[in-house]
């Protein structure tokens, strides 16, 4: 299995430096979507208008849902590559199976998504004078939301593996990722509650206010976090594994 995970981790590597423009163009167009929506409620808000730490905030959802599209999006379109390339039937023929196969890829492939954000959040750090505080626990309550967002990626996978264009529906799906990391977990009541229940949010409320508030991580809402996530991949592995004893029995798998 470490044989597996070393290999992808070249693999993403190698198509790092050969194909640097990609990267290059990530940095800007994510750049400059944040800044366009973010000049334009500084416009909508008036002269003067000041957000003060919700500029922190902001950011920090920003960059927690760029994170979390990663991992919510690369299992679908990786399947629906394949699928259109003619070699999905590989995958699942490999010795080590689809499930650790795609879990794998998607975490050798962490890495340069790591640095694709972090120079993301430095050009934006720079052009809007917030600045996000990185304590070494922060990376714990983004685990949990990483966790999560394997989860939805593999349920919204099992729908590319049965139907094999989901792209329509990956892009309208990438809006409700936005609610769920901006979701107001601050707030009392039965707003609250309901959030430790919905996928991504627990986590995301940590990391947000560590990152601009430097709060301190608090242990039991970091275990709910913990068991939101892994309770959603669990369900998500589970859909997957269905979907892909659906797609054998019904021949999903073979040709183009």
């Amino acid at each position: 299995m470490f044989d597996l995970l070393w290999v992808e981790f070249k693999r993403s590597w190698i198509n790092l430096r050969r194909y640097p423009s990609e990267f290059v163009g990530g940095v800007i167009t994510l750049s400059l979507f944040f800044l366009l929506l973010y000049l334009g409620a500084r416009y909508l808000a008036g002269p003067g208008a000041n957000f003060g730490e919700r500029t922190e905030a902001i950011l920090a959802g920003f960059l927690l849902w760029t994170l979390t599209l990663f991992a919510y999006n690369s299992l679908s379109f990786g399947l629906s590559e394949e699928a259109q390339t003619g070699t999905l039937e590989q995958v699942f023929l490999t010795p080590y199976g689809p499930i650790p196969l795609l879990l794998l890829r998607n975490l050798a492939g962490l890495g340069t998504q790591l640095l694709l954000i972090g120079s993301v959040g430095l050009v934006l750090m720079w052009f809007t004078g917030a600045r996000l505080s990185l304590p070494p626990l922060v990376f714990l309550p983004i685990l949990t939301v990483l966790i999560g967002g394997y989860g939805l990626g593999f349920a919204m996978a099992s729908l590319a593996l049965l139907f094999k264009r989901v792209q329509q529906l990956l892009g309208i799906s990438q809006f409700l990722l936005i609610f769920l990391l901006q979701y107001p977990l601050e707030s009392e009541g039965w707003l609250r509650t309901l959030g430790y229940f919905l996928p991504l949010v627990p986590g995301a409320g940590l990391a947000r206010g560590m990152m601009s508030s430097s709060a301190g991580l608090d242990w039991g809402a970091l275990a709910l976090a913990f068991l939101n996530g892994l309770a959603y991949l669990a369900l998500g592995i589970a859909l997957f594994s269905r979907a892909v004893h659906t797609a054998k029995r019904r021949g999903l798998l073979f040709g183009y």
